[in-house]
């Protein structure tokens, strides 16, 4: 089974509440790969996938996502993609 690719910085409360989730994910047997910052805490040995950037809650998507290439949901993305995540 594929792993999810989860982008650590989206939503509310990111990353914590995020991180936290796919953790517990994780402890159930659900394979998960989190995208985020070099430095994203408490993953607890959980794969992640680099990225340095993020498009922001008031953001356009698409001029974010053409802009900031190496943002969390690209490297998301580019891991489905890839056929690393699902």
């Amino acid at each position: 089974m594929l792993p999810i690719a989860v982008d650590a910085m989206g939503g509310d409360n990111a990353p914590n509440e995020i991180v936290a989730g796919a953790v517990q994910a994780s402890q159930l047997g659900i394979p998960v790969i989190l995208v985020g910052p070099e430095n994203l805490e408490g993953r607890q040995g959980l794969e992640l996938i680099v990225a340095s950037e993020v498009i922001e809650m008031d953001e356009d998507a698409a001029q974010g996502a053409r802009r900031k290439k190496d943002s969390t949901l690209i490297r998301a993305a580019e891991a489905v993609r890839d056929g690393r995540a699902s």
